[in-house]
């Protein structure tokens, strides 16, 4: 893939593995599946490590030390129109070791039951806060802005931390609101006002630099007190979509080997010691801390962007970086913005879909590359935009649609893999396989699990057809949901299986496709059950629809909708009818309801939905469900709890016409 320019025989990616068969099935009658990049795995083993001596993440960052001999570690910009500045690996571990030293000093107890909050962007403090815990055998409990301070000051009670560090002066101040009794110390990376300090010290809590706490550990210098690949070295917080979020306990096996898995599977396209990687996606989650500890572990370089998302282009051509974790936002938004350029030009659309075509025939043979002439004319700038060196990038985290994923491997022209998996997995359960162009599926298992399908028969799917929910199990599932044994007990069976409410497909050659949400299920009062997800991924198509929720009752025979309409579509449509007034106004006005449910209807009977589940009415409301008025998840999916409470007197008010 790093071919030069001048280069005409581009070699075509060599698939490790058959592509018809990805996947390894077990003898028995649950028709487990397996990876088949370890020869164990039929065995029924699972690779928990690729080096004896590397079973810790304390043990691969000092591999990663050894390996980079010396190179550099982390990189971050000091302004804008600035260029990278970098802390080798050396100076990364001794000040990591420092400020560990320093925690013990502030009267912090190595081992097991102390926890250490970081609550901070995506930065060098971060992955230093994080090996000094791990000096030291403590566990990292990462806060982040999304979970909110009501959430904040539930992890800080349950988990009893003392000592969170914290990036700056907003960030204490949230953290101050709802300061738990337990919290008695604030270690901040960046300077707080003293209007701050005074209103920590009223609250009895401690404000110190972070930068005095590596100081005073240096002097006191306490030796380290490794972890075991048993113990653990974080509990992760999901944001459910119901109630308060749930303390993901994970070991360092657990990361160990999902991150070993990866790498066995990437083969040569592997990270390597001479590889970039930007650091955007927020470190709180799974995926961004696996990507960065497998690259910390092969001595690569991190380089963190600015902090405000809206600028990471100019992080991207600064850093030029060669490996990069995404989601799927971020490719949409570069399928859009592509489109959104060529929509004007015939010219430019006839260009845009000559080059699309050539480069997925060359996919098709296995060629990924990026100096052909549709690179040049083409997807230049699309290239460049990215920093213009990215040879591979790794997608989780939510369903990524077919043609924006082929576009994205045309455009960039380097390795795009789509992973699927949990926060109670570790981040990976599957990955797709180099060589393989095909989207909309997410790979075979990976080396660190087994996975089965059971069966769902309120959805109807039957494991014997190749459908049902999705579970795991292996060295990356979780130990459990700290301190709730009950919400442990339902998600993992007395076998060790996760079941994780994802409901999957098999495909003909071994690899999982997910299909559906086993939760949110109800029961209408004939006796029917609706799955409201499938409906709403239904109307969203209509092109009147931006965002949309669908409800049911028990007690109730029919299923009605609130709307948060299209602001463009629905103002041209408005227009093109002589019907004036503000979006508000039209989402009032009938002649637009009626217009938009006769849309989705439409759709509703084209998909074959059944009567009952066609919506008998709708409620249109103007202002989208977002992170920040609560109605979303920090990973966008719909808190239908939340929803549901907002726009009760709405749903009241719809059924009460239909009586």
């Amino acid at each position: 893939m790093a071919c030069c320019d001048c280069c005409i025989g581009v070699p075509p990616i060599r698939p490790p593995i058959p592509l018809t068969d990805q996947s390894e099935s077990l003898k028995g009658p649950e028709m487990v599946r397996v990876s088949k990049f370890y020869k164990e795995a039929k065995n029924g083993k699972y690779l928990r490590y690729l080096h004896d001596d590397t079973r810790t993440l304390f043990e691969t960052f000092r591999r990663g030390v050894k390996e980079s001999n010396n190179g550099n570690c982390l990189g971050w910009r000091e302004g804008p129109n600035k260029p990278y500045v970098w802390q080798t690996y050396n100076e990364t571990l001794l000040r990591a070791k420092n400020f560990g030293s320093g925690l013990i000093c502030q009267g912090l107890t190595p081992g097991q039951s102390t926890f250490v909050g970081i609550y901070a962007q995506n930065c060098p403090e971060w992955i230093m806060t994080e090996q000094a815990a791990y000096c030291y055998s403590m566990v990292i409990v990462p806060l982040y802005d999304t979970l909110g301070a009501n959430a904040c000051a539930f992890i800080i009670n349950q988990t009893e931390m003392s000592v969170v560090v914290c990036e700056d002066d907003k960030k204490a101040n949230l953290l101050l609101d709802q300061s738990p009794r337990c919290l008695r110390k604030l270690v901040t990376i960046k300077e707080v006002s003293p209007s701050t300090h005074q209103r920590a010290k009223s609250r009895g809590v401690e404000i110190v630099k972070f930068s005095d706490v590596e100081i005073l550990g240096a002097q006191k210098d306490h030796p380290c007190v490794p972890p075991k690949p048993d113990n653990l070295c974080t509990i992760c917080y999901t944001s459910g979509t119901t109630g308060m979020p749930k303390g993901v306990m994970l070991t360092h096996e657990n990361v160990v080997a999902s991150m070993c898995s990866v790498i066995m599977q990437l083969g040569e396209h592997r990270p390597m010691k001479n590889d970039i990687m930007i650091s955007f996606l927020p470190l709180a989650h799974m995926l961004e801390r696996c990507c960065e500890n497998a690259l910390y572990m092969v001595g690569g370089a991190v380089g963190f962007y600015n902090g405000d998302i809206r600028r990471l282009g100019e992080d991207l051509t600064a850093l030029k970086p060669t490996m990069m974790p995404a989601v799927p936002r971020l490719l949409n938004r570069l399928y859009d913005k592509a489109q959104s350029e060529i929509s004007n030009s015939k010219i430019k659309k006839l260009l845009f879909n000559m080059a699309l075509s050539a480069k997925e025939s060359e996919l098709k043979r296995g060629i990924i590359r990026h100096d052909s002439i549709w690179d040049k004319l083409v997807f230049r700038k699309v290239r460049e935009g990215m920093g213009g060196r990215l040879r591979i990038m790794v997608v989780g985290s939510a369903p990524l649609a077919g043609n924006v994923l082929t576009f994205a491997r045309c455009a960039l022209g380097c390795l795009i893999v789509e992973g699927y998996g949990q926060t109670e997995c570790t981040a990976p359960v599957t990955l797709t396989v180099q060589g393989d162009h095909v989207p909309e599926h997410v790979g075979p298992p990976v080396a660190c699990c087994k996975v089965k399908l059971v069966d769902v028969p309120e959805m109807e799917y039957y494991a014997a057809q190749g459908q049902g929910e999705v579970c795991v199990q292996g060295a990356n599932v979780f130990k459990g949901y700290f301190k709730e044994p009950d919400k442990t007990r339902q998600v993992i069976d007395q076998d060790g299986w996760h079941h994780t409410g994802d409901v999957g497909k098999w495909l003909p050659n071994g690899t999982l496709k997910i299909i559906d949400r086993r939760k949110h299920i109800f029961k209408l009062s004939q006796g029917e059950y609706i799955v409201p997800e499938k409906i709403e991924n239904i109307y969203i198509r209509s092109q009147y629809v931006e965002q949309v929720f669908v409800h049911g009752e028990s007690l109730k025979s029919c299923v009605v909708a609130v709307v948060v309409p299209d602001v463009d579509v629905v103002k041209c449509w408005a227009l093109e009818n002589g019907i004036k007034g503000t979006f508000s106004a039209l989402c009032e006005d009938e002649r637009v309801k009626s217009v938009i449910l006769e849309d989705m209807l439409q759709w509703g009977r084209s998909a074959g939905l059944k009567t009952f589940e066609q919506i008998k009415d709708i409620y249109l409301h103007p202002d989208p469900f977002s992170v920040q008025n609560g109605l979303l998840t920090p990973t966008m999916k719909a808190k239908r709890p939340e929803i549901r409470n907002y726009f009760k007197p709405q749903i009241d008010d719809m059924y009460k016409k239909l009586e």
